[in-house]
């Protein structure tokens, strides 16, 4: 019995061996990568730059799951870009710390973007912090110097299968998030501020990309909260919640004459609080072959915002330099379900649409809006619906 039960336990042993050998690399313990040992000091004021792209340079090289983890602490850090393609597909950037980019706005400012993945795959971004340190560059715009453009906190570009999760953006230059070129995001649990008046702060901005979900994240910003640009498709928003800014918009589109569409994009349990817009698409008045179709705005609840539904296809920021011809943009089969709330203004329905290419396919179900108490009102140009029950004003009768 005895030399029974020791062939069964060496053929067990023997059967672990050959298994644990054989296990595929996703199964590997992932090397960690702490920046600290690469000369990063967590003082808020000693420039890291460098020992955070010498641990990308050794998680991007290995073959096997890497992660590059920053402490707790605020790691002083230029502009950056974190190149790919890597080796292995599964870098997870830890941060338990914040980031920082320089007070003085000039040393990025140019720069296009502060931190900028390029050409990965399989990257997560997790937790901490970024803070932009906008506040300088948002001033000098506003006293009407010569200052420079500004940089973009975080941007993946040309790259596939990214999380972003757990992630605080703070007073970002310009953009907080964007999403370029890329495909497979998921963005979980983000909040992103920066204050009311400042200018093209968007929270999250996505275009020419497939495939991109945002999740229970809090946005305020002196922008759209998201923009979603040319070129998106399949793009699912839920359980965000916006204020202040320019509230949800599609577009601005139609700035180029060939320009990609927008389809398949779903928002739904959205709260706008105190912002500008709720639902928009937005279209400059020219000529231009991009598009806006299959779009979903669904529960959604409006507290005191400027214009809760609205289609302008007359866009033109601070009427300068306005095109003044009719829009190329074809909007079609939009959806407004559920949409309940207070508008801040008399008009909560806004659709003004292209002369040349009336917006079709317009549905409403279930929308209740009203101002100081009252039935609110729409308005109407070139807009030809589709479906409309229990609404609440009417739309355009």
């Amino acid at each position: 019995m005895a030399n029974s039960l020791n062939y069964h336990f060496s053929v067990v042993t023997l059967l672990f061996v050959i298994i644990s050998f054989n296990a595929p690399s996703s199964l590997a313990t992932a090397s960690q990568y702490n920046v600290v040992s690469y000369g990063a000091k967590p003082d808020g004021s000693t420039d890291s730059t460098k020992a955070f792209v010498v641990a990308w340079s050794q998680a991007c090289s290995s073959s096997s799951p890497a992660t590059i983890y920053a402490p707790a602490g605020r790691f002083a850090l230029r502009n950056v870009t974190f190149q790919g393609p890597c080796k292995n597909s599964a870098i997870t950037v830890r941060i338990d710390g914040t980031l920082v980019a320089p007070s003085n706005y000039e040393v990025i400012g140019n720069a296009g973007n502060w931190v900028l993945f390029e050409q990965v795959n399989g990257v997560t971004v997790s937790g901490g912090v970024l803070d932009g340190q906008g506040a300088g560059l948002w001033a000098c715009k506003a006293s009407g110097k010569s200052c420079p453009t500004g940089a973009t906190t975080l941007q993946f570009s040309n790259s596939n299968n990214i999380m972003i999760s757990g992630l605080a953006s703070l007073n970002s230059q310009i953009f907080h998030i964007v999403i370029y070129n890329s495909h497979q995001v998921k963005i979980q649990g983000v909040k992103v501020s920066a204050s009311g008046n400042s200018p093209n702060t968007d929270g999250i901005h996505v275009e020419k990309s497939t495939g991109v979900t945002i999740l229970s994240s809090k946005i305020g910003t002196g922008d759209d909260c998201v923009s979603i640009g040319p070129g998106t498709t399949n793009l699912w928003i839920e359980n965000v919640a916006c204020g202040p800014g320019h509230g949800i918009s599609i577009g601005s589109l139609g700035k180029e004459l060939k320009e990609p569409g927008v389809q398949n994009v779903t928002v739904k349990f959205v709260t706008f609080t105190g912002t500008q817009n709720g639902a928009r698409i937005k279209s400059w008045a020219r000529q231009s072959s991009g598009f806006a179709k299959n779009i979903v705005f669904q529960h959604i609840l409006m507290n005191n915002v400027q214009n809760p539904i609205v289609i302008d296809q007359n866009y033109c920021p601070n009427d300068q330099n306005c095109p003044g011809q009719a829009s190329g943009i074809k909007i079609s089969d939009v959806t407004y379900q559920d949409i309940h709330g207070t508008s801040a203004t008399e008009v909560a329905v806004k659709f003004d649409c292209s002369t040349k290419y009336p917006c079709t396919g317009l549905n409403l179900e279930d929308v209740k809006l009203t101002y100081k108490n009252q039935q609110a009102v729409s308005s109407c140009k070139n807009a030809d619906g589709g479906t409309t029950r229990a609404l609440q004003p009417n739309i355009c009768p």
